[in-house]
């Protein structure tokens, strides 16, 4: 199977790194557990841009770690013979660092894609699965044919409650929900 796989939110805890951004920057609580919307409301567009900005730069994006099992499963979809893309809504610029984070990690994968329209570079190679935390991002997945998966947060709860994502607490639970799926699955040719 061609799976997609997003970074932040997704791979590792991103939202702890936004929201100290946006204390230390701007004076604003951005609280996990009240972030029910995709739009963070508290901040003004550019201070908004600012923080993913400042949580984008190397040091930071090399600084991440991600979520316990995320590799590990990731890997083991890499062995089993399936297409691993790599992408995140991050500029290019940060692309050398975003490869060198993966390699620095162990996640193994095929292809890493850094851009601002992760469902059309899904579409255009052939991506059966999308693994994203963005509501925006699995209901356009879903819009195209594309399977859906993600880490539950509670921006993208109401997304997960109505349509058919598969949401898991974890990486151990998404692994688990999404192993019928991959056992079944075409292999790429090595």
């Amino acid at each position: 199977m061609r799976i997609a796989i997003d970074i932040d939110s997704t791979l590792h805890h991103y939202w702890d790194r936004l929201s100290a951004a946006a204390l230390r920057r701007f004076g604003i609580e951005l609280p996990y557990e009240e972030q029910f919307d995709w739009g963070i409301t508290r901040l003004r567009p550019e201070q908004l841009t600012c923080c993913i900005d400042e949580t984008h730069c190397n040091e930071a994006i090399l600084a991440g770690r991600p979520y316990p099992g995320a590799v590990e499963a990731v890997n083991r979809w890499a062995a089993d013979g399936h297409f691993i893309h790599i992408t995140s809504h991050r500029h290019e610029r940060a692309h050398p660092a975003t490869e060198q984070w993966l390699q620095q990690i162990g996640l193994r994968f095929d292809e890493l894609y850094c851009s601002f329209d992760k469902v059309a570079r899904c579409r255009e190679i052939g991506i059966e699965l999308l693994i994203d935390d963005s509501p925006y991002n699995l209901q356009a997945a879903l819009d195209h044919g594309i399977r859906v998966a993600t880490i539950a947060h509670p921006w993208n709860q109401d997304v997960c409650d109505t349509e058919d994502v598969v949401s898991a607490a974890d990486w151990a639970e998404l692994e688990r929900l999404l192993q019928p799926l991959l056992s079944g699955s075409d292999r790429r040719v090595a």
